[in-house]
C-alpha cells in the first residue's frame, strides 16, 4: 500500500508555532485533523487520540494567518489547498467571522480497494458504508483510479465538497484518468450529474 498525503503542504499554512510542534512530532504520519478554536488551545486529534499542540491560545491573528493562505471557503465553509486532498472547514460566529478551523489531513491511499476489485469487475453496484473518518472517499477515490487507469473505464466524479479529487481546478492524481466535474452549489448537484451523463 502506497499512501500520499501531501502533509507538508497543511503544516506550511499553520502558524509556527503550531507547524513546529507538528512537524517534529513522533507520529504526524497518524495525525487525522487540527482544530483550531478562537480563545482554546489548539489540538491535534491522532489515530490513537486528542493531544494540545501548545499552551498558546488561538487568535484572531492565528485564524486571519491560516486563511489568507488557502482558498476561498464554500457555501458550504469548506476550502482547501490547492493541488492536495486536504480540507479546511470554518465554523463561524453570529457576524459570520471564523472563530474555528477545522484542518483536515487529505490522503490518497493506493492499493485499498483489493477485497472488493471483483466487485468492480462485475459491474454490480457498491455502496460503501462507515462512520467519519474510517476512509470511505479514499475508496471511492481509488475507485475512481482503477476503473479508469486498469480498467480503462469512462469515469467522470461529480465531486460536491471537492474531498474526492480535491479543491484545485486540476484534480488531484489519486484519482488517475478519472475526470472531475465540480459542484458550485449543492442544489446544483442533480443537474451537474445530468450534464456529466448527457456531454461526457
Amino acid at each position: 500500500m502506497n499512501i500520499d498525503d501531501d502533509l507538508e503542504k497543511l503544516l506550511n499554512n499553520l502558524p509556527f508555532f503550531i507547524y513546529q510542534h507538528l512537524n517534529n512530532h513522533s507520529h504526524k504520519d497518524k495525525l487525522i485533523e487540527i482544530v483550531l478554536d478562537l480563545g482554546r488551545r489548539p489540538e491535534a486529534r491522532f489515530t490513537t487520540g486528542p493531544e494540545y499542540l501548545s499552551q498558546k491560545i488561538i487568535s484572531w491573528q492565528d485564524l486571519d494567518y491560516i486563511t489568507k493562505r488557502i482558498s476561498k471557503f464554500s457555501g458550504e465553509n469548506r476550502a482547501g489547498i490547492e493541488r492536495t486532498l486536504h480540507r479546511i472547514s470554518c465554523i463561524r460566529n453570529r457576524q459570520f467571522l471564523i472563530n474555528g478551523l477545522t484542518c483536515r489531513v487529505g490522503r490518497a491511499i493506493f492499493g485499498t480497494i483489493s477485497i472488493i476489485r471483483d466487485l468492480l469487475e462485475s459491474g454490480k453496484s457498491v455502496l460503501i458504508l462507515g462512520r467519519p473518518g474510517v476512509g470511505k472517499t479514499t475508496i471511492i477515490r481509488e475507485i475512481a483510479r482503477i476503473l479508469s487507469d486498469e480498467m480503462e473505464k469512462r469515469v467522470i466524479i461529480i465531486d460536491t465538497s471537492n474531498e474526492i479529487a480535491g479543491d484545485s481546478d486540476v484534480p488531484h492524481s489519486g484519482i488517475g484518468r478519472a475526470r472531475r466535474m465540480q459542484v458550485p452549489k449543492t442544489e446544483l448537484q442533480h443537474k451537474i450529474m445530468l450534464e456529466a451523463i448527457e456531454n461526457h
